[in-house]
């Protein structure tokens, strides 16, 4: 796909965060509560700082944490909707630019994602 940087994927991110995501952002020297936040349904996301997600450098429209990003972030715009499965979000200017191949293949690392976050949501 083609990214053209505009930031829309770090916009009030709803973002879910393994343990393996947390851990690898506390070895960068953030502390937890920093960057993530539980939800009301108990799953831990990114947490958001003035509408943008906390790593998000509005000035320089890159993420602080690239190279270590979250395993959603690194798939993204493929995500899982509970109503229809994989999808492009349709929220990114670039949707149309996910191949079919693409698709699948970061689809695959989605679900196998959110199993692993549903997981260990459950203890």
């Amino acid at each position: 796909m083609r990214c053209t940087g505009c930031g829309e994927c770090c916009r009030e991110t709803e973002m879910l965060l393994s343990n393996a995501d947390v851990e690898r952002l506390r070895r960068l020297g953030y502390p937890r509560e920093r960057f993530a936040v539980r939800g009301p349904d108990g799953l831990v996301r990114l947490r958001n700082q003035a509408g943008w997600c906390v790593f998000y450098d509005r000035e320089a429209a890159r993420c602080r944490v690239y190279e270590h990003r979250p395993v959603g972030c690194s798939t993204y715009p493929v995500i899982f909707s509970t109503e229809e499965g994989i999808v492009v979000d349709g929220l990114c200017p670039e949707r149309g630019s996910v191949s079919r191949e693409e698709l699948e293949a970061k689809g695959r690392i989605v679900l196998r994602h959110v199993a692993t976050i549903l997981r260990e949501a459950r203890g």
